[in-house]
């Protein structure tokens, strides 16, 4: 979560970044030292030194995010540990400026961090998500030079295919960054004390409607029990096991286990559900056939 932007933090800030700056660049031969020194003896001075002669390099990139709203303290402070995340990572045997491999780094931690807290609401998880969020408003400003207020169906087209994306990506993603966050506690209007969260609608069923579901289902359940208890045991553990059970057991498999044919079984079920539907119509005047249909 971003901290507060506040006069404090940003004069520590300017401090941090002015400080940043002096630090002095690093020849290719002394940049590869420090990192075999970091790599090969964990050597933590020489780790300091690297990573701080590229502070600089944080905080130029840092300053590519700002109008997304965030503090650029927070947003140096993630480019740092992309910085660090490269240092591990770094292969000084490759012979590459460790500039040019922490540049990955340090932008995939800023940007992952843009996207956690740009909005409450997660912006982009894939790829394409991800792409159109950092440049939809370049394309557009460059398209519509940023007067107008949303994309024609042709800008639409155009973006998704410089960015290779879908149509209804970049509808969708231009629908979301054009929504800002809203506090549930927030006053509907001026002068108002409704909240917004005062009209959310509730799709939860009303406790009366539990109370009498929970009821029925229980006057249901008795029923059953009543009717079960009138029948022969064979024809109890039938109607049991094959309409009361989770998982109902075959014909074949329970007419094994009876000892009779699976025929036998389905005529033996059939007479015992009659018997079950009279006795229930008896007692409340009204079939009832809660749990018994269906397999």
């Amino acid at each position: 979560m971003a901290v507060l932007d506040t006069p404090e933090t940003q004069k520590a800030n300017r401090r941090f970044i002015k400080s940043a700056m002096k630090a002095p660049l690093l020849e290719q031969d002394h940049e590869l030292k420090l990192a075999r020194l970091w790599r090969e003896e964990r050597d933590e001075a020489a780790l300091h030194e690297l990573t701080k002669s590229y502070m600089r390099l944080v905080i130029s990139m840092a300053s590519r995010f700002r109008n997304y709203g965030l503090p650029i303290g927070d947003l140096v402070q993630e480019g740092n540990v992309g910085l660090m995340q490269a240092a591990a990572r770094f292969e000084p045997e490759r012979e590459l400026r460790f500039s040019t491999y922490a540049t990955w780094w340090i932008r995939a931690a800023i940007q992952d961090y843009v996207l956690r807290n740009w909005s409450i609401v997660r912006t982009g998880t894939t790829r394409a998500q991800k792409t159109l969020f950092f440049n939809l408003r370049r394309l557009r400003a460059a398209i519509q030079d940023g007067t107008a207020q949303s994309l024609s169906s042709d800008g639409r087209a155009f973006i998704a295919k410089e960015l290779k994306v879908s149509v209804t990506d970049v509808e969708n993603m231009e629908g979301r960054m054009a929504a800002a966050d809203r506090s549930l506690n927030a006053h509907i209007a001026e002068g108002s004390d409704d909240q917004w969260q005062d009209i959310l609608v509730d799709d939860r069923d009303l406790p009366e409607d539990i109370v009498m579901a929970q009821v029925d289902g229980e006057i249901h359940h008795r029923l059953i029990e009543q009717a079960l208890d009138e029948l022969s045991e064979r024809e109890s553990t039938i109607i049991r096991e094959r309409r009361l059970s989770d998982q109902a057991i075959t014909l074949q498999a329970l007419g094994n286990r009876l000892g009779i044919s699976k025929e036998r079984v389905r005529q033996i079920e059939t007479l015992a559900l009659q018997k079950v539907r009279i006795s229930i119509e008896d007692k409340v005047g009204d079939p009832v056939e809660a749990g018994l249909t269906g397999r």
